[in-house]
Formats: structure tokens, C-alpha cells, sequence
């Protein structure tokens, strides 16, 4: 459409019709533009949805993931005929899936977290009871010495750090190998999730939410006696990544399940998106068939 002077405005100067491209405008910054054609010695009047040539021979190419417009030259050694057929482009995320790529590589990396730190306490704890009786002797000389050091009673008082360390070392070894095994057992639980959920896969979405879930009971339960702010920021954060899986990602049938997903993944980042926000040549600037 024509502006208030008559002129026609060139690709990209009209505002689309998707307002939020937040996160392929970042999506783009970080990898760069999505284009196609670039390499092409002519174009087709059927390119027109992400290639169009201007009548001064200039090049207009669009992002297929953010809608930007990019004025390139002809190349000057095409590597091809005519740009490939949308049948051969794979086709960027964007919009919902886009967002739902970066919401879920955030809980990977927060469950990357608890696998480094669940694997350090494991290896801590193994290594612990393998060797305890070789640092059962030094353990206690150093406590009698900084005691003695500081002109506090000899013995234990059971509190603090170096009640629990006596406690640990008073306990039974079957009972620090079991610990040991369990926190392994939960770091690699948290590993598989982090994987899974980093390349988006939907058996890890149903993983997480289960697992989450169930350790929403213990986390309710202790703050029924000491509360700290580190205990109900993990209780709020676990609370969102549950209704977010649950509500956005429709797990077990919810909001239409799977088929539902889908078919928004195929309505914000196909063919069909692309052509809601651009559907035709700008009046004045068609492309012109090589």
C-alpha cells in the first residue's frame, strides 16, 4: 500500500502483521540471519515469499526466522540456478517453539546444576566411606587440637559442622555407601533431563515433570519446620517448571496434548506462518524472473 506521498515502500519497511519477535530477534543475533537463495542466478515469481529483486537489480532477502528484510547484491559466482524449492529449506523455529526451545534449555542448565553438584556429593561421600578408617585418626586430632587451641573443652559437642562430620564418621558404612548411591542415582536422573530437555525431546518433558513433582513433597514438607529463602526459591522455581510443562507443553492430554503441540508448531514456524506476515510481493517491487 502506498504511503501518504505515493510511494511504495521496499520489503521490510512494512510493519508485519507478528508484533513479538523477541526471541528471534536474539535467536538472530546470536546465529545470524536465516537465508535462502543468496547463492542463486535467477529467481522465480514463486521465490517472491523469501527472495524478491527490486527493478535496480538489488536483492531483497528474508529471514525466514525474524522477517527482516536484507538488501544483497547479485552474487557474482552463482552457485546454483534458481534458489532451492521449499521442499529442500529447512525451515528456522519461531514463534511459540522458538520460545519454548529457550524456557526449556533454561531448566536444563538448572538441572545441569544439580547434576554437577548431586555428582561432587556423591564422589564426596563414596570416597568418604572407602577410606574412612584412614581419616577417622587424623579427623579427631585436628578437632582435639583446635579445641585444645582455642581453650575449649576436649571431646565433641555434637553441633555444628564438626558434629556432623563425628556423626559421619560414627556411622555405619553400608549407610554412606547407600547415601553415596542414591545422590549418584539422582546426579545421572538430573544429567538424562538436562540432555533430553536441551534438544527439546518430549519423553525428557514427561521425565522432569514427574520427578519434579514427586520432590515437590519432601520440599513442602520441610518448611513445615526451618524456612529459608533458598528453600522456597527452589519451591517456587520447581512450582513453575511444573505448571509450565504441565499447562504450555500439554502433557498427558491437556489443552489437546500432543496433536495440539504440533499443530501450534506447524501454525507459528511453516510455511503458513511466513506467508500470514509477508503473502505476496510488495505492489511496485515483484521480483523479475531471471
Amino acid at each position: 500500500m502506498a504511503n501518504e506521498k505515493g510511494l511504495v515502500p521496499a520489503p521490510g519497511i512494512r510493519r508485519p502483521e507478528r508484533r513479538r519477535l523477541w526471541y528471534e530477534l536474539i535467536e538472530c543475533g546470536l546465529h545470524g540471519h536465516h537465508l535462502s537463495g543468496t547463492d542463486a542466478a535467477r529467481l522465480r515469481p514463486g521465490d517472491a515469499l523469501f527472495v524478491r529483486e527490486t527493478d535496480d537489480g538489488l536483492r531483497w532477502h528474508r529471514c525466514l526466522r525474524c522477517d527482516a528484510w536484507i538488501p544483497l547484491p547479485q552474487p557474482a559466482g552463482p552457485a546454483r540456478g534458481v534458489p532451492p524449492d521449499r521442499a529442500e529449506i529447512t525451515l528456522p523455529l519461531r514463534g511459540r517453539p522458538l520460545r519454548d526451545k529457550y524456557v526449556l534449555r533454561l531448566i536444563a542448565v538448572d538441572r545441569m546444576v544439580h547434576f554437577v553438584v548431586l555428582a561432587v556429593l556423591a564422589t564426596a561421600v563414596l570416597l568418604f566411606a572407602e577410606r574412612r578408617e584412614h581419616l577417622r585418626g587424623t579427623f579427631y586430632r585436628v578437632v582435639d587440637a583446635l579445641q585444645n587451641g582455642v581453650g575449649g573443652p576436649s571431646g565433641h559437642s555434637g553441633h555444628g559442622l564438626l558434629g556432623e562430620l563425628d556423626r559421619a564418621f560414627a556411622a555405619h558404612t553400608s549407610t554412606l555407601w547407600a547415601i553415596g548411591l542414591v545422590l549418584a542415582a539422582y546426579a545421572v536422573l538430573e544429567g538424562v533431563e538436562a540432555v533430553g530437555l536441551w534438544y527439546a525431546r518430549r519423553w525428557a518433558e514427561y521425565l522432569t515433570f514427574v520427578a519434579t513433582t514427586v520432590l515437590l513433597v519432601p520440599e513442602v514438607y520441610e518448611l513445615t519446620g526451618r524456612i529459608s529463602a533458598t528453600k522456597i526459591l527452589t519451591l517456587l522455581i520447581n512450582l513453575a517448571v511444573v505448571v509450565y510443562l504441565l499447562v504450555a507443553k500439554r502433557l498427558f492430554g491437556l489443552r489437546g496434548g500432543g496433536r495440539a503441540e504440533a499443530a501450534e508448531r506447524a501454525h507459528d514456524a511453516g510455511w503458513e506462518a511466513l506467508e500470514r506476515v509477508f503473502p505476496g510481493p510488495v505492489p511496485g517491487h515483484g521480483p523479475r524472473a531471471g
